[in-house]
């Protein structure tokens, strides 16, 4: 089978999120079988994905994601690796439906090469912040906010951008505050520069210290800035080492994830 190496939410290779994905003509082989090949690949998240033939009338191909370490229930970069490689392997034309854990997801491709996600808005809900976590992130929090049980974060507002940037927290530490892990945000200190607020991932307790480029974080990004910036369609930059924006837009219990992907190995797994 063929398995390829797409570089998600970046118009360039080498930088944003790198996914595994993996199409299948048929069923899925096993569970166990699934991990391994994502173990194997040892990135964030492999996708995996094959055609629904008269089974749905809501979906066109059943989607699932991997780390490393298990599956989960919502993966947003994965989504949209994999979507890249439906339509430029021809798979897929226009919008995609993909049937998840998660529920019935879309993908439409545009004629720059972009691709929008139609993702499911995480219900925000404020909460106190247990303690240690300032301490085990290294910063003071402002806020902290639950983000539902598909993404199972916690989300942290922090001072400012630099702030952000400057994290080096005990990831250890972090695991022991949310199901999947913490994402830290901050409002942009110019706007002007292309990009609303920033974030950072980190999600120990599925096997990933930092996740370079979140599409699923960003659902719950996009109702916690858009209610203080007062503006639907923002931009978030993940500010990791590779980097990668975002375009978000909340469309009540719906956000769309717009960004570009790059097909960067191609090959043929033996095993």
């Amino acid at each position: 089978m063929r398995i390829r190496i797409v570089d998600a939410f970046t118009d360039r290779p080498f930088a944003g999120n790198p996914a595994g994905v993996v199409l299948f003509d048929g069923d899925f082989p096993g569970d166990d079988r699934l991990q391994k090949i994502a173990a194997e690949v040892n990135l964030s998240e492999t996708a995996f994905a094959r055609p629904l033939t008269g089974a749905s009338q809501d979906a066109d191909w059943a989607l699932r994601w991997f780390t490393p370490l298990t599956e989960v229930d919502m993966c947003g970069h994965a989504t949209l690796a994999t979507a890249h490689v439906l339509h430029t392997t021809g798979a897929a034309t226009g919008t995609a439906r993909f049937a998840a854990r998660c529920g019935v997801l879309t993908a439409t491709a545009h004629d720059d090469g972009s691709i929008t996600l139609d993702f499911p808005t995480a219900p925000l809900a404020p909460v106190a912040l247990p303690g240690g976590v300032s301490e085990a992130l290294g910063a003071e929090v402002r806020s902290a906010h639950d983000t539902g049980p598909h993404i199972g974060d916690l989300l942290v507002e922090l001072a400012d951008e630099k702030t952000v940037r400057d994290l080096a927290p005990d990831v250890r530490a972090l695991g022991r505050h949310s199901r999947r892990g913490i994402i830290a945000t901050a409002p942009a200190e110019d706007p002007a520069r292309g990009y609303d607020y920033v974030s950072r991932c980190f999600f120990p307790n599925v096997g990933i210290d930092e996740d370079p480029v979140t599409g699923s974080a960003h659902t719950a990004l996009a109702p916690f800035w858009s209610g203080r910036l007062g503006r639907d369609d923002l931009t978030g930059l993940q500010a990791s080492a590779r980097t990668g924006l975002v375009r978000t837009g909340l469309r009540g219990d719906r956000t769309l994830l717009t960004g570009s992907a790059v097909t960067v190995i191609e090959g043929d797994l033996l095993a």
